[in-house]
């Protein structure tokens, strides 16, 4: 009797979860969110640059999402932004409750194979990204002391540059290490610098010859030296086409001829042109997936968000979810061989 008893008491806890289940998934977008307090990971510690770019998006989202609900952010950093993307993808509930700031290498990470980000990014429910770099160039700058002029002058016996760069994984030590590659370029990376303010010292006192280095901070962290025409611009990365403001500078596409070299380009650039990327779980319901995105598009599109993100400095030139997931096809396409070849330059293995 006492097993038949525990077998009734199971299956009416059955039913009863599984009509609790079948009640939420018949929930409108609006009856699940109302009341509801949802939550944004990010991989940054508080107070950082990713910490308030997730909280303004946090807020401004709630204002266009269906029910109005709460977004709480919680930090969990780590890893590179591997512990973030790790929760989201294998531990976060499918319902919806739950979406994540992502970093932008950690897709890469996923494509190449590594066996610490533990998800097939394509799987995912990206929402979209607050920049696409596209009003940005990340470029290869010498001291106009320096006597290489063009890229061609980089490749010529006798000719060499060193080039200050951080700490391994750096945008700009990483983009040294495949420039040197795929122009077939004499540039040295000197890393170890703490931040571009010093190596922007190291450049002015001689330490080094330049730097490979984003637009947009050299103009918020090195103007004088932009200004006074003290850096010379020689190709410009991350951009499929030529920035407006640099129009007599080649891009890096332009100058890469060989067929292989240039998808191992394309394939280090990935990660600029989703720069700031949101996603959710797989497997959330089709109606919740599109308020979480229209919400998102429609937060980043907002003119007061537009105001206060500009204030923060965030780059705002968003994509929605049909580019990054269109990025990221292109990325999984990217020959095994070629990609062996990327991990093997920014020393990944």
């Amino acid at each position: 009797m006492r097993k038949l008893s525990v077998f009734f008491s199971a299956a009416i806890a059955c039913a009863v979860f599984g009509s609790q289940v079948q009640t939420t998934k018949a929930q409108t977008p609006e009856q699940f969110y109302k009341g509801r307090t949802i939550k944004l990971i990010s991989g940054s510690t508080v107070g950082g640059g990713g910490d308030l770019m997730s909280r303004l998006v946090a807020r401004f989202m709630a204002k266009h999402m269906p029910g109005q609900p709460v977004i709480a952010v919680q930090n969990l950093p780590g890893g590179g932004g591997l512990i973030g993307a790790n929760r989201i993808a294998n531990a976060a509930p499918r319902d919806g409750s739950e979406f994540a700031a992502m970093e932008r290498t950690v897709p890469q990470y996923a494509v190449m194979g590594d066996a610490n980000a533990r998800f097939d990014p394509l799987a995912l429910t990206w929402l979209g990204s607050l920049s696409s770099y596209r009003d940005d160039a990340y470029m290869l700058l010498l001291a106009n002391t320096h006597p290489a002029k063009t890229v061609e002058d980089l490749r010529k016996p006798g000719i060499s540059a060193r080039l200050g760069a951080s700490q391994q994984g750096s945008a700009n030590l990483t983009l040294t290490q495949i420039a040197r590659y795929v122009l077939d370029v004499n540039i040295i990376p000197i890393s170890g610098y703490s931040g571009t303010s010093k190596i922007a010292i190291a450049i002015q006192s001689g330490e080094v010859d330049g730097e490979m280095i984003g637009m947009s901070s050299v103009l918020s962290t090195q103007r004088h030296m932009w200004d006074s025409k003290f850096l010379r611009p020689l190709a410009q990365f991350a951009r499929e086409t030529r920035h407006p403001a640099l129009p007599d500078v080649p891009t890096a596409r332009e100058l890469v001829k060989d067929p292989d070299k240039l998808a191992l380009l394309e394939f280090a650039e990935l990660s600029f042109f989703m720069a700031r990327p949101f996603v959710a779980p797989a497997g959330i319901p089709a109606d919740r997936a599109k308020a979480l995105r229209d919400a998102f598009m429609a937060a980043v599109h907002d003119p007061e968000y537009i105001s206060e993100s500009k204030k923060l400095e965030i780059d705002h030139s968003p994509i929605d979810h049909v580019e990054i997931e269109r990025l990221l096809r292109k990325a999984v396409a990217t020959p095994k061989s070629v990609i062996a070849e990327f991990e093997k330059l920014v020393n990944r293995k």
